[in-house]
């Protein structure tokens, strides 16, 4: 499992992130080519090197080549998200990133996140940092994002609003419920973007979690500072805890492993078009499987028995939204062990747009087991283009065993 450590000693802002990205070798001319699918005009991305106290980065550059609108709401920009050629994944992220924004600033200035401004050049920049830095962690496959804990500044920084003070208060809204340390900078480090991303886009916060590295990047903030002002983001691959026996050595050699809980209940009373609505909550809250099993309850009733599975950080979210959302009175847990194929998530370009594919690989011979096509990137894709989804999961498929090339 690809992981993704993000280092904020100095803080983090979309560019910093996206800058970061390219650092750890994702060119401008591929993340250009997959933000073309936005369908937006008007602007450059590009990069270069530069030094900050000593540390080489990659600086990420968004430059407004043309006429753009003085600003846009919420909704322009979910339009444009929404239809663009993007996979689903990353509009599903996107949309997520800025809902969250909107929520944050319409509660600083008591307006319905729908009638809050983006400024930042029509929101060129913010679209570009954003959807370009959830594109790039889709190209690079990672699977998990881990953040450190985030330094806020102090002073005041001058935005669209006015003059207002550090942490700016969108960002300290949005970094509710997040670990923050003090820090002694004088400046803007965590930017409301920033604060957005990581929010949205990690699955845990705290030190950096045991993993093999595999490389270092260094995207480099607007400023200069005594400190280096960088965001560093370490990749790497999960190590798999060593808690099995001896006489499993040779399985745990061959596969990646992972310790899960299934959280289960039985469900005889609810009416059966909960189930669908509920599952999709469970998923978004966390669990990596849901699932139903039909089985014969007391009294020949039928039901279902409602089950999880779930890493640890996720059980508490689970365990509420079965209590609260389900007619269950309660709710069991058992561990369970997991193998499991390296998994890499891979965007390839076909006639209708690029499409996500999922690629398996043996973690011990790097051999290609399983290509499944992403079923919503087809789904939306036969629909746009009214062509059965057969062809286009099978174009999918070609187009992904040309790049891959299984043994």
């Amino acid at each position: 499992m690809k992981i993704l450590y993000l280092d904020c000693f100095a803080g983090i802002s979309g560019d910093m992130f996206l800058g970061a990205l390219l650092d750890l070798g994702i060119t401008v001319e591929t993340l250009s080519e997959h933000l073309s699918a936005l369908g937006l005009s008007g602007y450059l991305l590009s990069s270069g090197k530069t030094i900050k106290v000593g540390i080489t980065a990659t600086q990420a550059t968004v430059t407004i080549t043309g006429q753009t609108p003085a600003h846009r709401h919420l909704p322009d920009i979910l339009d444009i998200i929404n239809n663009s050629k993007l996979p689903s994944a990353v509009k599903e992220k996107s949309t997520k990133v800025f809902t969250a924004m909107a929520a944050a600033e319409g509660k600083i200035h008591a307006l319905p996140p729908d009638k809050v401004h983006f400024h930042e050049v029509g929101a060129i920049d913010a679209l570009i940092d954003i959807v370009g830095t959830i594109t790039g962690l889709d190209i690079l496959g990672i699977d998990q994002v881990v953040c450190s804990s985030l330094p806020l500044g102090s002073g005041f920084v001058q935005c669209a609003h006015g003059t207002l003070p550090l942490p700016a208060p969108a960002t300290l809204e949005l970094v509710r419920d997040l670990p923050i340390v003090s820090s002694n900078i004088i400046g803007e480090t965590v930017t409301p973007t920033g604060a957005a991303l990581v929010k949205t886009l990690s699955s845990s916060f705290g030190p950096m979690p045991s993993m093999e590295v595999r490389s270092v990047g260094y995207g480099a903030g607007q400023t200069d500072r005594e400190i280096p002002n960088v965001l560093r983001a370490v990749l790497g691959e999960a190590n798999p805890p060593d808690t099995h026996s001896k006489k499993d050595i040779s399985v745990k050699n061959n596969y990646h492993e992972d310790c899960l809980t299934v959280i289960e209940t039985n469900i005889d009373n609810m009416n059966p078009e909960f189930y669908e609505y509920i599952m999709s909550l469970l998923l978004a809250s966390g669990a990596v499987d849901v699932y139903l099993t039909p089985v014969i309850m007391k009294k020949g009733r039928p039901g279902q028995i409602l089950s999880c599975l779930v890493p640890p950080n996720s059980q508490a979210a689970i365990i509420s939204l079965l209590l609260s959302e389900t007619s269950s009175l309660g709710v069991r847990l058992f561990p369970c062990q997991r193998y499991k194929l390296e998994r890499e998530i891979i965007s390839v370009k076909t006639d209708y747009g690029f499409l996500s594919v999922k690629i398996g690989h043996h973690p011990g011979n790097e051999r290609v087991m399983n290509i499944a096509p992403e079923w919503e990137d087809c789904k939306a894709a036969a629909l746009q283009h009214n062509v059965p989804v057969k062809i286009i999961y099978d174009l999918a498929k070609f187009e992904a065993y040309k790049i891959v090339k299984p043994q």
